[in-house]
């Protein structure tokens, strides 16, 4: 975008959050779908165990909040997303501390969306009725 065009930016904008059990990625974007900020935990710390973290999800959702903040961003809508299937129906650790972190820095939360896959049918997972037994 040239320097003469002024921004037409509406202020509001879309915040996916992927929190699966081995990593918390948080992708900012406009209405249109145009990418503002995508931070990930492995950009925040440099221990593989600690990416999916509640702590390090903080850090990750306050540093693409700041970069939002800098393109014109102050209220959001944010999807939540886990891995999704039959072991992991629930999203990981960071989803809430990053939704909160958001919070704190000053972004307006209009709507918060849990888009997790949900298998419907499908084949039974490995294991047996009462799992596996060791």
């Amino acid at each position: 975008m040239s320097a003469t065009k002024e921004k037409q930016s509406s202020g509001i904008g879309i915040v996916k959050i992927k929190a699966t059990t081995n990593n918390t990625i948080v992708h900012i974007t406009d209405l249109v779908g145009n990418t503002i900020a995508r931070v990930s935990g492995g950009e925040v710390t440099k221990h593989d165990r600690l990416k999916a973290n509640p702590t390090v999800a903080m850090f990750v959702a306050k540093r693409a909040a700041e970069k939002a903040k800098e393109e014109g961003i102050n209220a959001v809508y944010v999807y939540v997303r886990g891995k999704g299937g039959k072991l992991a129906p629930t999203p990981g650790p960071g989803a809430n501390a990053a939704i909160k972190s958001l919070a704190r820095e000053g972004l307006k939360i209009l709507n918060i969306v849990d888009v997790t896959p949900m298998p419907k049918g499908g084949p039974k997972p490995k294991g047996g009725k009462r799992g596996r037994r060791v």
